[in-house]
């Protein structure tokens, strides 16, 4: 392998600033990489990590600072300029045209139909076809197809916002090491990851960033994360999931969903599982499993092809999410973009489901929203700074508020799909506390994660999905990684997990 570093510095920025309104998102942003690196940029959500990426690659105009790529002083005005000069982006959304097909959008973006193809199986996505619509496929492909797509184009500076946070472990393995091997053909990688043992594993240096300003550079070392974490949010971890967990409620003799032989086209072959009131029931499963399925099927998004489902011991069978919320089966979906009304404040986002039911309709209660609205800010600790449109807040913050308009209408049932994607680990254990807090107080929450870690952390027990059927149930005092990463595999006896 050719040691590529230090050869040469591809991107400087230095000084960087943008505000939105009264938003201050970046104070003084700084960034460098040479070629062969990769540098990881982390930060509390907020801190301004997504904004400045954008402004790197010209989706965004900075108000002010200095970027110079290969020494030369630039101000990208368009991504198609960032392209240009050799910088190219995968964003923590996709970034695909969902009513059009796969070939459509290479076209729309001048990709190359053969490059793409070669880095979607070498990714470990298989049976695509280019005519697939975008809006069929699920949200960890569309991040994949994000990242061929980008790689097609052959970028000096690859920047990754949260690439991996949709992904189940299979695909990060991939991920990881095609990064790895860019930037070993000298190539540079941005990686923005909340993912501590990934930034360990293949960054090489890693920049923080806090309340918009570049506050650290380390080399990656042992004993790093605790440093970086001082520097993102001013203490060490200290508490954390053990707190979370020690407070689970323990009276969940009373089923009140009840899935049997459930299937679903086109992964879910038969699932039967039983959540009970107070309880945290964990899905694991590695990419589509039928997770998908099971989640749209229980909010109405989707119909079943065999099986039955029961709320309190009775059938029930929804044609449409409003009849999922009208039973008390509430949804957060893993893309924060389909549950929020990106265009409207956060108080409207938030207040929505209180005039979704027709019992609520007429004058509206002013008081008794703004109470309700507050109280989810609150709770939530949704940030006070940005109340306007609910696109300008962080990806951590505009989850809170897909969680929190339904604890301002009332969480009886809450279907949870990959609720920390993309979350700083402050933010993550904020909804591990409010997740055990509903089911202390009764609410049943269904708990779809890709990260394994987060079964001990917020559930009580784990649901194991493989090849569309339920191989295992187990409780979360025994849900260590490995024993979730064998169940997930199908795998039992002294079988390895492949690599």
């Amino acid at each position: 392998m050719t040691d590529t570093k230090g050869q040469g510095r591809l991107l400087d920025a230095q000084g960087v600033t943008k505000r939105f309104g009264a938003v201050v998102a970046l104070k003084d942003a700084n960034l460098t990489i040479d070629r062969g690196e990769i540098v990881a940029l982390v930060g509390a959500n907020g801190a301004g990590k997504s904004t400045f990426v954008k402004i790197l690659t010209g989706a965004l105009k900075a108000d002010t600072g200095h970027v110079w790529i290969r020494g030369q002083e630039r101000r990208v005005g368009s991504p198609a300029e960032a392209r240009r000069s050799g910088l190219v982006p995968v964003y923590q959304e996709p970034s695909l045209i969902p009513d059009l097909d796969v070939a459509d959008n290479l076209q729309l973006g001048g990709t190359p139909v053969e490059a793409f193809q070669h880095w979607v199986a070498e990714l470990g996505i298989v049976g695509l076809r280019l005519d697939d619509m975008i809006g069929h496929l699920p949200l960890a492909t569309l991040r994949i197809l994000d990242l061929a797509r980008a790689l097609a184009s052959e970028p000096d500076v690859l920047l990754l916002d949260e690439m991996t946070a949709a992904l189940p472990t299979d695909l990060v393995e991939r991920v990881l090491k095609t990064v790895r091997a860019q930037a070993d053909k000298g190539q540079a990688v941005i990686y923005i990851s909340h993912r501590f043992a990934e930034i360990a594993e293949i960054c090489d240096r890693v920049t923080v960033l806090r309340d918009g300003l570049t506050v650290g550079d380390l080399p990656i070392e042992p004993g790093v994360e605790e440093k970086v974490v001082e520097l993102m949010l001013g203490a060490a971890l200290g508490e954390g999931p053990a707190q979370a967990t020690a407070t689970m409620a323990t009276d969940r003799a009373d089923t009140r969903l009840r899935v049997k032989n459930l299937a679903a086209a086109p992964k879910l072959a038969d699932v039967s599982l039983e959540l009970r009131r107070g309880e945290v029931l964990g899905v694991v499963a590695l990419e589509g499993q039928g997770q998908d399925e099971l989640f749209d099927v229980l909010a109405g998004m989707a119909r079943p092809t065999g099986g039955t489902v029961e709320l309190d011991g009775k059938a029930v069978s929804f044609s449409h999410p409003a009849d999922a919320i009208e039973a008390g089966m509430t949804f957060v979906p893993g893309n924060r973009a389909d549950g929020l009304l990106m265009e409207r404040s956060v108080r409207e986002n938030l207040a929505l489901p209180l005039l979704a039911r027709p019992g609520n309709w007429g004058a509206i209660r002013m008081r008794e929203e703004a109470r309700k609205v507050d109280d989810a800010v609150d709770r939530m600790q949704i940030d006070r700074r940005a109340m306007g449109e609910v696109q300008r807040l962080s990806g951590g913050n505009q989850q809170k508020v897909t969680i929190g308009r339904w604890l301002a209408s009332g969480v009886d049932i809450l279907l949870l799909f990959d609720p920390t994607r993309g979350i700083d680990v402050r933010t993550k254990r904020q909804i591990y506390l409010l997740v055990r807090e509903l089911a202390e107080q009764g609410a049943s929450v269904l708990y779809y994660t890709s990260e394994l870690a987060e079964v001990p952390a917020a559930c009580d027990r784990a649901a194991v999905i493989f090849n569309g059927r339920l191989v295992d149930v187990i409780e979360a005092a025994n849900a260590d990684e490995q024993t979730l990463m064998r169940a997930a595999y199908g795998l039992t006896g002294a079988e390895a997990v492949p690599a």
